[in-house]
């Protein structure tokens, strides 16, 4: 009998135990993320840090311990899952413009996974349209859901501080509070959908050469004011799920191993709540990531989790401090869809989100030149369409910020479909020209390794006589496009080629000879040299890169089928040596001291001085006396605009001051405009801007004669500046003029108002101090 109970005994333990190991277990829910926590290994704590690892050919970084494939093939990384403890791995994808993922799975050529390519960001900030950008971000955040993706690695919101930034087509402005707002708009309408965002690069990641040595040395001041404020205006605005730091470093360190921004900046200051994931392969020190607060390393490798293994045990990490780490990715991970089963459809509505991506990119689109009224093309039929980009048009960047889309409609296609007729015999010319001029290229060799541009097809003047002749007008593209790993040149990119330049030219006389009009379309990413040759030409449309509808989206702009309302997010110098960085970017290298990296790539260490400082952008433009061609906020119309009635409720600051100002379109056909806010400061203690952006608003489409009023909110926070002595934001007393225009130096009505006392705002930590002396501009 005793054998018998004690058989019995031994069944009912055994029992327990599995229903202790399955359905009874503890598993990860939103309310014992703590008790989770107390429940796992060492390893299981230390492999959810550090990601799943990376496979490209050609590169690896070892042995994966998860497999992205197996969920999302293309899919930039994942984290680790721990199944005992309901814990699973979650899905990363890059796309800044789209989600980037694999069209093809397992070499089943039958199904095709595309995604949206959406216009890239400094288009969509050139629309100044929050609600119309939450809106291809709702867009945008079904397609991430839909195809199993977690977490999006974008948008990205580093300032335009050179216009020779590889990525700057990534990114959307050079001024903060635009980026700020623009950055808030998307991740609120891509959350929207139950996946996260990634906002990237924290902080300063404005160039490309060197990217994962150089060391930005740059002031508190211009810091806060300008590179970081962006980040704490999408926050104020926003709950990004991650942040993405950036692979520079800020006076010194590493910002994924700077404890200061992370942890003091980010999370003490600024109160955000989510995780922190280094940018691939970022940083150096993984013990000294994961004691500065970011949170998980990306994508991943065995020595990375090794380091902290190793560490946590001879306590150079302390355990509270990795728990914290964990803690900062379960509170996210609960959140995915991963974590709450989502069955995903890998269907979502790209016909749907085309329409979303076209009229964003019309909305965006900068008419920057329109002599006697060009455009729109009303009583034009025939065309000769000129320029490769014109058949071969650029959506969107490369590297991580491209798209594996369906299809690109390209400027001739558009066209046609808007009812235009270009030039049959020179479209077929032009499309077996780039077609033989591709075959004759290298294959790329690896993931930077983007083709050269195929230089413009050479055109006779005889051939300009008789398209002049037989066509009503000609339509000339300059394309261009950059990307992840290069910054842009001066020969042959930011100035134009000898062909452009030549094709230009040769092409307005023939047409200004027998009075028609020659119309250019900038197909590029980033500023170019246009005042040397704008003259040549009758108008200019700059459609940026609009994405997979681009052609139809620039037809229905030329058209008139959108009435362009687009205004400049970055400024357009004159010429390249009239921008404030142009002495200093991208730094100064330290060959010498080079050494081989990760796959064997030179790492050569360098550093680049921020001596404009505070002033990026239309502020050293406005400040310093040197004339932009195209200042910041420029934009033109088919319609005209009247500006009245400004009323601030008040001429004394308390607390807060409102100004309103009535818009009236005064023209003949229907239109948008953006208002924008300036306000000009005493500047007595703190040298100051002459003017700074402090609010912007788009109107409604208003019909001829139809008035809008528009409301603005100004707060003590847009009084204050940086006062790098206090460490504290500080409004200093005295009169303040507000200007409300069309442009950072088209100012339609201002008013004024007194404050009579100093506010400080907010006192910070006195961190991210240079450690050399700056000899910024004053």
């Amino acid at each position: 009998m005793k054998a018998s109970l004690s058989f019995l005994t031994f069944l009912l333990l055994l029992q327990f135990s599995v229903n202790a190991q399955s359905g009874n277990a503890l598993r990860l829910t939103k309310s014992n993320i703590k008790q989770v926590i107390q429940a796992m290994t060492l390893d299981e704590k230390v492999h959810l840090v550090v990601g799943n690892g990376f496979r490209m050919p050609g590169m690896s970084t070892g042995p994966v311990i998860g497999n992205t494939e197996d969920k999302v093939p293309g899919a930039a990384g994942t984290t680790y899952s721990i199944p005992r403890l309901g814990i699973p791995s979650i899905v990363v994808a890059d796309g800044p413009a789209g989600v980037r993922i694999s069209p093809i799975r397992k070499s089943d050529s039958t199904k095709r996974y595309y995604a949206t390519a959406f216009p890239v960001a400094t288009l969509l900030a050139s629309s100044w349209d929050t609600v119309l950008i939450k809106k291809v971000g709702e867009a945008f955040g079904n397609e991430v859901h839909e195809y199993g993706v977690d977490i999006l690695l974008a948008p990205a919101l580093n300032i335009h501080r050179n216009p020779l930034g590889g990525r700057n087509f990534e990114y959307y402005s050079e001024d903060p509070l635009i980026a700020g707002s623009v950055t808030a708009a998307i991740v609120n309408g891509i959350q929207s959908n139950g996946v996260g965002t990634s906002i990237k690069h924290f902080a300063a990641n404005n160039q490309e050469t060197n990217r994962n040595t150089i060391n930005t040395i740059a002031s508190e001041r211009a810091l806060r004011e300008i590179y970081f404020r962006a980040f704490q205006i999408a926050m104020s605005k926003s709950k990004p799920w991650t942040v993405m730091s950036s692979y520079n470093k800020i006076n010194g360190t590493y910002t994924s191993e700077d404890r200061s921004l992370i942890t003091t900046i980010l999370r003490d200051e600024w109160k955000y709540k989510g995780f922190v994931m280094t940018d691939w392969f970022g940083g150096k020190d993984p013990v000294a990531q994961m004691n500065a607060g970011n949170d998980l390393l990306m994508p991943g490798t065995p020595t990375q989790s090794k380091r902290i293994l190793d560490a946590v045990n001879h306590d150079s990490i302390s355990l509270e401090s990795l728990n914290e780490n964990v803690e900062h990715i379960l509170n996210i991970i609960v959140l995915s869809p991963s974590f709450n089963n989502y069955q995903f459809s890998n269907k979502p509505d790209l016909a749907a989100h085309a329409l979303v991506s076209r009229t964003a990119a019309s909305e965006g689109m900068i008419l920057l030149e329109n002599k006697n009224n060009t455009l729109p093309l009303k009583s034009i039929k025939k065309i000769s369409l000129l320029g490769n980009t014109a058949y071969d048009i650029i959506a969107g960047g490369t590297g991580s910020g491209d798209v594996n889309k369906a299809y690109t409609i390209s400027l001739v296609k558009g066209l046609e479909n808007s009812g235009y007729a270009p030039d049959p015999k020179l479209k077929d010319v032009y499309i077996k020209y780039i077609a033989d001029e591709k075959a004759k290229r290298p294959k790329p060799r690896g993931f930077f390794d983007s083709p050269k541009p195929i230089s413009e097809m050479a055109i006779s003047n005889e051939q300009l006589s008789a398209m002049a002749a037989n066509t009503d007008a000609a339509i000339i593209t300059i394309g261009r496009n950059a990307g992840e790993g290069a910054d842009r040149k001066l020969p042959n990119d930011y100035y134009l080629t000898d062909n452009e330049k030549d094709l230009i030219k040769r092409t307005g006389d023939a047409y200004h000879s027998l009075n028609k009009k020659v119309i250019v379309v900038l197909n590029i990413g980033g500023v170019i040299e246009v005042a040397s040759w704008k003259d040549q030409v009758d108008a200019i449309l700059l459609s940026w890169q609009p994405g997979l509808e681009a052609g139809n989206a620039i037809a229905d702009v030329l058209s008139g089928k959108v009435n362009p309302s687009g205004k400049l997010a970055t400024t357009f110098p004159i010429d390249y040596a009239d921008v404030p960085s142009a002495k200093s970017f991208p730094g100064k290298e330290y060959p010498e001291k080079a050494v081989k990296g990760d796959f064997g790539f030179v790492q050569t260490p360098a550093e680049v001085s921020y001596d404009e400082g505070i002033y990026v952008g239309y502020r050293y433009y406005d400040k310093f006396k040197v004339k932009p061609l195209y200042e910041f906020g420029y934009g033109m119309s088919y319609t005209t605009f009247k500006y009245s009635g400004i009323k601030l409720s008040g001429i004394t600051f308390s607390n807060k001051i409102t100004v309103g100002v009535t818009i009236t379109n005064t023209g003949s056909v229907a239109g948008k405009e953006v208002v924008q806010l300036y306000i000009s400061a005493p500047g007595k203690t703190l040298a100051k801007p002459t003017n700074e952006l402090k609010g912007f608003a788009k109107t409604n489409l208003l019909l001829p004669g139809q008035s809008q009023v528009l409301s603005f909110t100004i707060n003590a926070n847009d009084l204050a500046s940086f006062d790098a002595m206090r460490s504290a934001w500080v409004a200093e007393p005295g009169k303040y003029t507000v200007n409300i225009g069309s442009s950072s130096r088209q100012f339609r009505q201002s008013g004024n108002f007194d404050l009579g006392k100093e506010i400080v705002t907010e006192k910070v930590h006195k961190v991210m101090v240079p450690q050399v002396e700056i000899n910024e501009m004053k």
